[in-house]
């Protein structure tokens, strides 16, 4: 992915109006490049003048004055280093003759310039020949990352720097996890929503699990646990211990003690549409809505005790 950024990058840059501009500064570096030549030179044959020079001063001093023999000498061979010293730093230096280039071989780069797209993606370019066409451009390129992006530097043979900020590939597991965005839906709909109402919502917004699929119950769940979520909506009333839940249903057993009457007339009443009720599955715990209007229509004042008939032992 980074190496296509950089192709991208190269491509632009041989087009041909950005061409002229790096030919012009390569006119420039050329000039500046052969001013250092010349001051290498100049320093070199200073340094060479002088070594001479002393060497001369040596040989016609008297041999039988040694004291100043010796000290002619010394001098002779600290220039002589000096000169060694010069030619090694100089040989050591990048060569201005590698920027030099001839007036036919700019016309060959500028006609290349409208042919090199084609010749990138020509399957008979090989990979060595890719990678040399880069060479002659790009000095070099660096990466550093930072967080979840990569900081790509090019620095290119006029000495310009291009950079470029590209996101950072995702390892296998972060692959197969789930995404901050659909974590964070999740909380957000878990107070007031079912789990299978949270795995059908997340499917019409078009999110993907992270193993890849649509979202189930089971999904949710395991969203729910590893991230501590809780569920402000559960399917089974031992989850909800006041017995509502966040969406404002009541458990059967809760809406019972609020009415005054049985379990069993709650179901009836679900059952003559008299109440309104969901459940999850058709033998699942119904939930019941409740709101103050229907309370006072339905409210009994004293729970009805059901008495068990006894009869009479014969006589």
């Amino acid at each position: 992915m980074r190496n296509s950024w950089v192709v991208q990058c190269f491509l632009e840059a041989i087009q041909p109006a950005h061409l002229e501009v790096a030919l012009s500064a390569l006119d420039s570096l050329e000039a500046r490049a052969k001013q250092v030549e010349s001051q290498w030179q100049r320093q070199i044959e200073r340094a060479q003048y002088e070594a001479d020079l002393a060497r001369r001063r040596y040989k016609a001093v008297d041999p039988d004055n040694r004291l100043v023999a010796r000290s002619l000498e010394r001098e002779w061979n600290e220039k002589l280093a000096e000169v060694e010293k010069l030619e090694r730093e100089y040989a050591l230096g990048p060569k201005p003759a590698a920027l030099l280039l001839t007036p036919s071989q700019r016309e060959q780069i500028r006609s290349l310039a409208h042919d090199l797209p084609a010749i990138w993606h020509a399957p008979t370019t090989t990979f060595a020949q890719r990678k040399q066409l880069l060479r002659w451009l790009m000095k070099d390129v660096t990466l550093s990352k930072r967080g979840n992006v990569i900081d790509v530097a090019i620095r290119w043979q006029t000495e310009a720097l291009t950079r470029l900020a590209i996101p950072r590939h995702k390892m296998s597991w972060e692959e197969r996890q789930t995404s901050p965005q659909v974590v964070e839906r999740v909380r957000e709909l878990s107070p007031a929503q079912t789990n299978a109402q949270i795995a059908a919502l997340l499917n019409e917004e078009g999110e993907r699990a992270g193993m890849g699929g649509s979202f189930t119950v089971s999904k949710i769940e395991w969203i729910r646990y590893a991230y501590h979520i809780p569920a402000g909506c559960p399917e089974r009333p031992k989850a909800a211990p006041t017995g509502q839940r966040g969406d404002g249903r009541y458990s059967t057993k809760a809406a019972a003690e609020l009415l005054n009457v049985d379990v069993s007339t709650i179901a009836d009443w679900c059952k003559m549409g008299r109440l309104e009720s969901v459940r999850s599955t058709p033998l699942g715990p119904r939930w019941i809505t409740l709101t103050h209007e229907i309370i006072e229509a339905l409210r009994k004042p004293v729970k009805r005790q059901w008495k068990h008939r006894h009869t009479r032992p014969a006589c």
